[in-house]
């Protein structure tokens, strides 16, 4: 299964919001696998997720995809590297 880029950012609530998701892909902040991706990129199990925030940048592991998660299990579906 895949999922949208933006609305795995936002499901998995890495990114709180699905419009702030779609902006800093569109402003070409977030990577995955090494590239530059869109927002309707697909996101599946294993992708390697760069975002830059700021100076920062935070890489996550994507561990589980899922349309709908609760808050609780959302951190289950990705790991901080």
């Amino acid at each position: 299964m895949d999922l949208r880029l933006d609305k795995f950012l936002k499901v998995s609530r890495i990114i709180k919001r699905r419009t702030v998701a779609n902006e800093i892909c569109t402003l070409g902040r977030v990577q995955v696998n090494g590239r530059v991706a869109k927002p309707g990129s697909d996101v599946k199990i294993g992708d390697i997720i760069s975002i830059q925030f700021g100076d920062n940048v935070r890489q996550f592991e994507v561990t589980a995809i899922s349309e709908h998660v609760s808050k609780g299990d959302a951190q289950q579906m990705y790991r901080e590297i």
